[in-house]
């Protein structure tokens, strides 16, 4: 592949209160929509959702989202869609439920349209879907011919979501630019199915440059539910400018160690995808040999979003060597994304890289005095 590719959703729109104008902006995309949300979201958000589309005269057809991001709960919504002979999918709430609305539409062929309820991924502009087992084990990356159609973002909704959920996002979208940085190099085939455009490259790398700026600003935002200019570059960040990073700009180790952790049983699948990327970023730096102060600059902004940076933060701290070395083979399987780096990794490899980074940490936290 010696071709650049670079592939963005229709429209996105972010501000307060933009979900109220839901119907306005959905109504160029067809009469009748399939509304997916959980029961929780349901009261949040999606019921101004329906009321905003009905007040457009678009009819809405309700479906309860069931809280794995399946090939099962695909289908299961899929067929109520086509009983409804819906036009238009809308994934309302956090990342599995819009993967779920993205994959649906894929097989229903109508028009998506993805309102988060939360800036803790950068699922929501994306044409792929991370699909899982019923169980919750990762499954395999499900991609689309089209991005979604449009992305509404209600930042004062976010603002309301709890903190985890923006550090989480925080974590993730600070992998777009250590991956992206990887692919270029290595020149790697992206999500988007070629080269790494300049483009790209640039997002990505504002996305990181953002987050340093304005990070702990917007997390102490949320803390008090207020809406300030730092939440909304922040939420940009993780939604908009990591979305586009990663899927034009590649991933690489850190998304690899956080589906190699699929692999485990235990209190690490109560962890969100971006506490578990986190740590998988720091694995990605020891692969890398990057310097200690560069890593330590990562390790101090996640301490300070109280995201996890150890085997003990991620639930591991009794991990055997055996069952740390499962995950390595899981992360370096055939077709999986460490082989994005610029050079060979093992399974080998990448236990060492586990193991240096748990303890390059401790020592971070012990050389600060940190307490848990």
């Amino acid at each position: 592949m010696s071709e650049k590719v670079f592939i963005s959703p229709g429209k996105y729109v972010q501000g307060k209160n933009v979900i109220d104008k839901t119907g306005e902006y959905v109504k160029p995309l067809g009469h009748t929509a399939l509304v997916i949300a959980d029961k929780l979201v349901w009261g949040i958000a999606a019921d101004r959702v329906v009321k905003s589309l009905e007040q457009a005269g678009i009819t809405a057809v309700k479906v309860e989202f069931q809280g794995e991001a399946s090939k099962n709960e695909v289908n299961r919504i899929a067929d109520q869609g086509r009983s409804g002979k819906v036009d238009i999918v809308i994934g309302v709430g956090g990342g599995k439920t819009l993967d779920t609305a993205k994959a649906v539409n894929e097989l229903l062929g109508s028009s998506v349209v993805i309102i988060p309820t939360t800036a803790s991924t950068d699922a929501p502009t994306s044409a792929l879907s991370v699909l899982y087992t019923d169980e919750g084990a990762f499954d395999t990356y499900s991609f689309f011919s089209k991005n979604p159609s449009l992305i509404l973002v209600d930042t004062k909704v976010i603002s309301q979501a709890p903190p985890l959920f923006l550090s989480s996002g925080i974590a993730d979208a600070m992998a777009t630019w250590i991956e992206a940085r990887a692919v270029i190099e290595a020149r790697a085939t992206t999500m988007a199915g070629g080269l790494p455009t300049l483009a790209a490259e640039a997002i990505a790398s504002k996305c990181e440059e953002v987050l340093f700026d304005y990070g702990l600003q917007a997390y102490e935002s949320v803390k008090r539910k207020v809406v300030t200019p730092a939440l909304e570059a922040v939420v940009e960040a993780n939604t908009l400018l990591s979305g586009l990073g990663f899927e034009s700009g590649g991933l690489a180790g850190a998304h690899a160690i956080h589906n190699g952790f699929t692999v485990l049983e235990g209190d690490i699948h109560h962890l969100t995808h971006g506490q578990k990327v986190a740590f998988g970023t720091l694995v990605q730096l020891a692969l890398e040999q990057r310097p200690l102060t560069e890593v330590e600059r990562y390790i101090d902004f996640y301490l300070k979003l109280e995201l996890p940076v150890t085997l003990e933060d991620v639930k591991l701290k009794e991990a055997s060597r055996e069952d740390l070395y499962r995950v390595a083979q899981a992360a370096t399987k055939e077709g999986e994304t460490a082989h994005n780096l610029p050079f060979a990794v093992t399974a080998d490899d990448v236990l060492d890289a586990i193991l240096a980074a748990d303890q390059y940490s401790q020592a971070y936290k012990a050389k600060i005095g940190y307490k848990n």
